[in-house]
């Protein structure tokens, strides 16, 4: 009796621990993969978060996709497959990681369209590399880079488009190659159609300095008497276009398309607007002229639109034109670095 309490005792005792042991294992192999995560790189972060644009204006993003393709077990890369990773990064880290843009806007050819058409090349040069150390002193580190902004298709009376002298645009372009200023070109579509617009600026990426821009306000049958505008779903349309123009080419890098808005009519359904895309980064500009109240309640209300987290503000000199506006008083780069978010781009007229 005594015998078969003892084996009755140690059968119990045994059955508590296999019971015991079932748990301790049941429970380690539910929290493995969070073990697993935090000591070893996701391998497939960016498959799981594409598309990855704006992470990858951080650079602890581009850490760990570094750490999550050397931490693959057993697994050499081949040549290409070295060489792809190497594009594929080079696609991917945006312009504006390290750096803000510090730009001149305008028409060559026309005095009253913006600083850009009253000097030369040379002189644009040297006077926005002026401004940049100016902008850099207060920057926080950042590097600022220089470019010209030039209105590509301008609106005429009815909406009409002159387009501007291919010969006079790549003489910007080369220019910019040569000194590594980057090149916007801007439409303001008038009465025509936003996408084709965009389209027939579309050859110009083939160079690796040239970005693209979409101005809301002027297209319109009425300019000067109608505020034009593009919808969300256009915008979207526009980064689309650009992305598969850049693939099918195979042109690298990313390129930036610009969006202006200084009227609530301007951009309508704004918050379908996508900002992801992986080889375009949407702008968000800032657009208007005032005293510094009015352009940060301007500013203000572009911050809104959080769904387009890149903006850009552009500021106004007043050159003494009869009935143009312009910025009074104009702000200085530290009240510009003061907006909130601060501005990527910078834009003067």
């Amino acid at each position: 009796m005594n015998l078969n309490n003892t084996r009755g005792k140690l059968f119990i005792n045994n059955l508590k621990l296999i019971i015991m042991l079932k748990v301790i294992l049941s429970l380690f192999l539910s929290l493995f993969p969070l073990i697993n995560a935090v000591s070893m790189p996701d391998i497939n972060i960016f498959r799981k978060h594409a598309p990855i644009f704006p992470h990858m204006l951080y650079t602890s993003t581009v850490n760990n996709w570094i750490a999550s393709e050397n931490s693959r077990p057993y697994w050499v890369n081949t040549l290409g497959e070295a060489e792809n990773l190497q594009r594929m990064a080079a696609n991917q880290i945006s312009l504006l990681l390290n750096n803000d843009i510090l730009v001149y806007y305008g028409h060559p050819a026309s005095r009253n369209m913006g600083i850009l058409g009253r000097h030369s090349i040379e002189e644009l040069d040297q006077m926005l590399t002026r401004l940049a150390a100016e902008y850099e002193e207060v920057s926080g580190g950042r590097k600022v880079r220089k470019a010209f902004y030039l209105i590509y298709g301008t609106v005429w009376p009815e909406g009409e488009i002159g387009i501007i002298n291919h010969n006079v645009l790549m003489q910007y372009i080369e220019y910019g190659i040569r000194n590594d200023i980057l090149i916007f070109i801007d439409h303001q579509i008038g009465r025509y159609e936003p996408l084709a617009s965009l389209r027939v600026m579309l050859p110009y990426l083939r160079y690796p300095n040239v970005h693209l821009a979409l101005d809301p306000e002027w297209r319109t049958a009425q300019p000067m008497v109608v505020i034009g505008h593009l919808t969300g779903e256009e915008i979207n349309q526009a980064q689309q276009i650009m992305e598969n123009y850049l693939i099918e080419h195979n042109l690298p890098g990313e390129r930036m398309l610009v969006i202006h808005q200084f009227h609530h009519s301007m951009i309508r359904d704004r918050h379908l607007v996508r900002s992801n895309f992986n080889r375009v980064r949407l702008i968000h500009c800032a657009d208007g002229f005032g005293s510094p109240a009015q352009k940060r309640s301007s500013y203000a209300f572009n911050a809104l639109a959080t769904n387009m987290p890149l903006k850009s503000f552009k500021l106004f000199y007043n050159l003494g034109i009869p009935g143009a506006g312009y910025d009074d008083p104009i702000m200085t780069p530290r009240e510009v670095y003061a907006l909130n978010p601060r501005p990527y781009i910078i834009m003067y007229q």
